[in-house]
């Protein structure tokens, strides 16, 4: 298995950081261990950049006439092997070396729908999407409904400007929908993958819980009004140890506070929180949006339905770092084989801060998508939640963006981060 070329830069100007992504790319392009022909490029500007995106892609698609297809978004920061950029302008950027037959890409005139024929069927996706997009929750799992596995990855654009989305297919656009030159705005776009491609995927979430999972018996849209047949206001306030008698201490301990939410068919509450005390990956993490004493109610930010499973949470630093520990070591065991060869064995025995990309280790390339409320800030220090990664994982080619939503399987996160590994076996994604 040959690694991905992977590369990123930040500059003022674009065609400066572009011709250092171009150098770095084609040094490696040039050493054995790494692909000298890769066909898809997944390309992530900040949005310092965004309204140069059509010139970015027009300038790499030149420069690299071998890469046919495109896909990628735009961030308030990118992320790269060890490395974030965060409010600079900066891109990052990996070209993978997969069968042309075993993915597409897909946009407003090439959609997903119509890429499904006898030559190729979608197993997941990684997709890239517009967070104003109208009914994008029900879309997301319309999408995942596509794909033979049902799962999807990746997250929403996030963006001061310009919300962007590259998706270029070398099979061409859907007859009838017009040309596209490579840059959108607005809807969805991403990569489909078939069988043949190896994925590993895991969420990573940033919260603690901070009271028990209840069952929601009753409610109405956003408005949660009973959690195990009691007002859901009075259980807040008795999990947070407030009370409305003092308003200021109250609203300020629950503007801190956030709500997990899994569906009722994950069961009892020990599903949603692990023997750790983190949330599992079937939570989804929203807000609180306001309070109604009138009706003893909790207004969040998602529509919910008698029977869904609720605990109250909090952002914590040590958990998200410790969970994101887990996940890495996670998909490491999953590549790990009982018995391996001795190539593969000294190059997994390197120590965590030298151990270089190699292709014994069967990580090819990774795409780390993390909500843009994590980051530096939130781990302690700039780069620091790429660092863990590169520890955790090891030195391995990767590239992604902080997003204003994460994607994972069929539902839209908050808060998480979201790790996939191209893997050199057709493991399809776990999780």
């Amino acid at each position: 298995m040959k690694l991905f070329p992977s590369a990123h830069a930040t500059h003022p100007q674009w065609r400066m950081a572009a011709a250092l992504v171009l150098a770095q790319l084609r040094a490696q392009m040039a050493l054995p261990s790494y692909a000298a022909a890769p066909s898809l490029g997944l390309l992530y500007i900040t949005d310092h950049y965004a309204a140069q995106a059509q010139e970015i892609l027009d300038f790499l698609s030149a420069e690299l006439p071998e890469v046919t297809d495109w896909s990628g978004t735009v961030g308030v920061g990118v992320a790269a092997n060890n490395v974030e950029y965060f409010d600079e302008p900066a891109l990052s950027l990996m070209l993978c070396a997969l069968p042309a037959e075993q993915y597409r890409v897909f946009s407003g005139v090439a959609p997903l729908g119509g890429l499904n024929t006898g030559a190729f069927e979608a197993h997941t996706a990684l997709i890239h999407a517009d967070g104003h997009t109208p009914d994008l929750t029900d879309l997301i799992a319309e999408l995942a409904g596509r794909t033979h596995s049902g799962y999807l990855f990746g997250g929403l654009a996030s963006s001061r400007s310009h919300t962007v989305q590259f998706a270029v297919g070398g099979n061409g656009n859907i007859k009838g929908q017009g040309a596209a030159r490579g840059v959108f705005e607005g809807g969805m776009s991403g990569v489909a993958f078939g069988a043949g491609v190896g994925l590993l995927s895991r969420v990573t979430q940033g919260c603690q819980p901070v009271s028990g999972t209840r069952s929601i018996t009753a409610c109405e849209r956003n408005l949660v009004l009973e959690l195990d047949g009691r007002p859901a206001l009075d259980v807040l306030l008795a999990d947070l140890g407030v009370s409305l008698d003092q308003p200021r201490a109250a609203l300020a301990k629950v503007r801190a506070t956030l709500v997990g939410l899994s569906d009722a068919a994950r069961g009892i509450a020990g599903d949603s929180i692990n023997k750790a005390g983190q949330f599992g990956p079937d939570v989804r993490v929203r807000h609180i949006v306001g309070l109604d004493p009138a009706r003893q109610g909790v207004a969040i930010a998602e529509t919910v339905e008698p029977g869904m499973r609720l605990a109250f949470c909090q952002r914590n630093a040590a958990t998200a770092r410790s969970d994101l520990v887990r996940v890495c070591a996670e998909i490491r065991e999953e590549l790990e084989p009982e018995e391996m060869a001795l190539e593969t064995a000294n190059a997994l025995a390197l120590p965590e801060a030298q151990a270089s990309a190699h292709p014994a280790r069967r990580i090819a390339g990774a795409v780390y998508v993390s909500c843009s409320g994590r980051g530096g800030p939130h781990f302690g220090a700039p780069s620091a939640e790429l660092q863990i990664v590169r520890r955790a994982l090891g030195d391995v080619p990767l590239v992604g963006f902080f997003a204003g939503g994460e994607i994972a399987r069929h539902h839209l996160y908050g808060y998480t981060g979201v790790l996939t590994v191209f893997t050199d076996a057709a493991a399809g994604p776990a999780h």
